[in-house]
């Protein structure tokens, strides 16, 4: 009767500690990855050699999932360098300036942050200090960075072609940068570039920044910022 008292006493305990912890506690990912459909799935054609596959998870990051498909479709990331890479860390992308300041046209987005963690092969949104401004900027991750769970929306994970990944020009930024040639959504059944088109990736030039989006010095660690912005966006953790 006594052990039967404790053990009651205990789960109480446990039960009346337990809604404070999960206030504050980042939402829990899913158990169960979602299958692997066409419609949500990231090529990256990069100029390191070959393609890369990302899944991504409308599951855990609808807003950012949809606008990474919605500048895929519209060409934006064509051309785009690698502006920002660190050795065992992270290669970041998707600034039509090349600086870590730019962004696209449209409105930054509110966080999406997540319990899925920053292991290697994932890809997360970059943003400025504020968590509500990642717009088109993300980075890949070379190896585990769990310091950067909860701070950054995950919105995907390399599924193959993490090779070329690996192959990606170190730097910040990089002296001879590589490029994304071209980016499509899996169900719109888009074939590897064309000789032309890896040319004319290559060819492209970063857009203009005006005076007032000069970047920080890229010593500063955190993912992208939108126009007009001079802070730059990267994983505000440095390896």
């Amino acid at each position: 009767m006594r052990l039967k008292i404790v053990v009651a006493l205990v789960a109480g305990l446990l039960s009346f500690g337990a809604p404070a912890a999960a206030q504050n506690a980042v939402p829990s990912a899913p158990l169960a990855v979602p299958a692997l459909t066409p419609d949500n799935i990231l090529h990256l054609d990069l100029s390191t050699g070959g393609r890369v596959s990302i899944q991504l998870r409308p599951d855990v990051a609808p807003r950012h999932v949809e606008r990474v498909k919605t500048l895929a479709r519209q060409g934006f990331y064509n051309g785009l360098l690698f502006h920002r890479v660190i050795e065992g860390f992270m290669a970041q992308t998707g600034d039509p300036t090349g600086t870590g300041t730019g962004g696209s046209p449209l409105p930054d987005m509110a966080a999406e942050f997540n319990g899925l963690p920053h292991v290697r092969g994932v890809v997360s949104a970059a943003r400025a200090d504020d968590p509500n401004s990642a717009n088109s900027q993300f980075f890949i991750v070379f190896a585990p960075r769990l310091s950067l769970d909860g701070k950054y929306s995950v919105f995907g994970r390399v599924v193959s072609g993490m090779q070329y990944v690996d192959a990606i020009e170190r730097g910040e930024p990089p002296a001879n940068p590589s490029r994304i040639v071209k980016a499509s959504i899996g169900s719109d059944n888009r074939p590897p570039p064309t000789p032309q088109e890896v040319a004319a990736a290559m060819a492209r030039q970063p857009a203009p920044v005006e005076q007032a989006q000069a970047p920080v010095p890229p010593t500063t660690p955190a993912p992208a910022a939108p126009p007009p912005a001079a802070q730059p966006q990267t994983p505000a953790t440095q390896p």
